[in-house]
């Protein structure tokens, strides 16, 4: 059986390949609310070249971080920068205070920076994309998160299972209609 022991303790940081430092800075700081932290100017021999970079960490409450890398090179950021389509089931979900998540939207909208919101039942979520294409959640847990985390580690295997035989029916009681 698993133990809190053996898992991993938090995030210690997620790394995003940008194209300009100046306009992740004013997004994450200015925009979002999480403040920059530190600031390393590198170059290392990696990956078949001498890489120079700046790396940039913008710290979470709990200590974890969101980190930025801009190379000197710009044929780097397309060698190493975001490659996938974009798509919004591909993100970072950041857990929020519902006063913080306003606030964020309050930031977004005065920004004219495209946001929305969805109503999942377990959670509410506000959504936004960065410059360089990162989405983002920013996530309030509903007021019964406990009982509905317990419910839902209680029947995982089931609704695995359920699901792998073809039974594609929602099990979420949790969200409220019309949202």
């Amino acid at each position: 059986m698993d133990t809190k022991q053996n898992r991993p303790l938090r995030l210690h940081h997620n790394a995003w390949v940008v194209r300009d430092q100046r306009a992740t800075r004013h997004f994450y700081e200015d925009i979002i609310g999480i403040p920059m932290v530190a600031c390393w100017n590198e170059r290392d021999e990696v990956f078949g070249g001498m890489r120079v970079y700046c790396h940039t960490f913008y710290q979470l409450a709990d200590g974890g971080a969101l980190a930025f890398f801009q190379f000197e090179d710009p044929r780097d950021y397309e060698r190493f920068g975001p490659q996938f389509r974009p798509t919004p089931f591909i993100h970072i979900a950041l857990k929020t205070t519902a006063e913080t998540q306003q606030a964020i939207a309050e930031r977004l909208a005065a920004a004219d920076i495209e946001h929305f919101f969805i109503e999942h039942g377990y959670c509410c979520s506000l959504y936004v994309t960065d410059p360089d294409g990162l989405n983002l959640e920013f996530t309030v847990d509903d007021p019964r998160a406990e009982q509905i985390n317990a419910e839902r580690l209680r029947t995982r295997d089931a609704d695995l299972e359920r699901w792998l035989r073809g039974d594609h029916s929602s099990n979420n009681n949790w969200r409220r209609e019309n949202t």
